[in-house]
């Protein structure tokens, strides 16, 4: 499984236990799949990086890192801006 599909995973879970519901998670991760949608539409809309060929797309309080050229779009990673930037792996 790809590492930001995990991530994802991992934060609605979060969310489904921190509400005891899962109706922000729905929410959230329609959210994303509409964002990711919009990406893969017009990739340069998200930020420049320093990092070569990454760009950012920022989802209310995460990042959602990713990578494109003319035949494809790969989402990185998907990071909750509020921890460490330190211990970001793209």
């Amino acid at each position: 499984m790809q590492k930001a599909n995990i991530e994802r995973r991992d934060i609605l879970e979060y969310w489904i236990d921190r509400n005891k519901s899962k109706k922000f998670s729905i929410k959230l991760n329609k959210l994303i799949v509409g964002t990711i949608k919009q990406i893969a539409e017009n990739p340069g809309i998200g930020r420049k990086t320093n990092l070569e060929n990454i760009r950012v797309k920022i989802i209310r309080d995460y990042l959602l890192f990713y990578e494109f050229d003319e035949s494809y779009l790969k989402v990185l990673t998907l990071w909750d801006g509020r921890r460490d930037e330190n211990s970001l792996q793209v």
